[in-house]
């Protein structure tokens, strides 16, 4: 029960600290997360182009058969890792008066992309937000080149497709992207 108590808090308290956390991090938080409220992956692996909801999945299927206890006990470790001066017993005091009633926000989404601190974005991050100028600036001045891809092989030109973003890929075409990309 108290473990129960000490994980919900801790599910309040990752919001405020996404902009300090890892993609690693908040990966291995998630499928805790996941574990401890639906319990082992039997969902079915997300398609091809969902590269974010694949991520998720597999760190999600990888726990296997990990106890709910377990995964509760290292998403907290993981949170206090994350800000060791998070203290529960203060935030349960604080938290009586504005409780949901479920007892918190619901962390099911891995991370908001606007969420990665601007330092550690690369080309392919202002490709997902569809940040037009900041693609264009970055082509134009050759620091980027149009048909450079990630690693797992996706150029530019298919994550604008993917995303839907139309006006960034008629921006990426004008600049040679190669439609014949693989």
């Amino acid at each position: 029960r108290d473990l129960t108590v000490l994980f919900e808090q801790a599910a309040e308290r990752l919001p405020a600290l996404l902009p300090s956390a890892s993609k690693e991090q908040l990966l291995y938080l998630y499928a805790r997360y996941k574990q401890v409220k639906c319990g082992t992956c039997n969902a079915p692996k997300p398609g091809f182009f969902d590269f974010e909801g694949k991520q998720k999945w597999e760190a999600w299927k990888a726990l296997g058969d990990t106890s709910p206890h377990q995964a509760m006990q290292e998403y907290v470790a993981t949170v206090k890792k994350l800000d060791p001066s998070w203290n529960p017993q203060t935030a349960e005091k604080r938290g009586k008066e504005s409780k949901t009633a479920f007892g918190g926000p619901v962390v099911s989404s891995l991370y908001q992309e606007e969420i990665i601190r601007e330092e550690d974005k690369n080309i392919f991050d202002y490709c997902r937000e569809n940040n037009i100028d900041h693609v264009t600036k970055a082509i134009r001045s050759k620091k980027v080149d149009v048909n450079v891809t990630d690693e797992e092989g996706r150029a530019l030109l298919h994550w604008a497709c993917d995303r839907g973003h139309k006006e960034l890929v008629l921006v990426l075409l004008q600049h040679a992207a190669d439609v014949n990309s693989q």
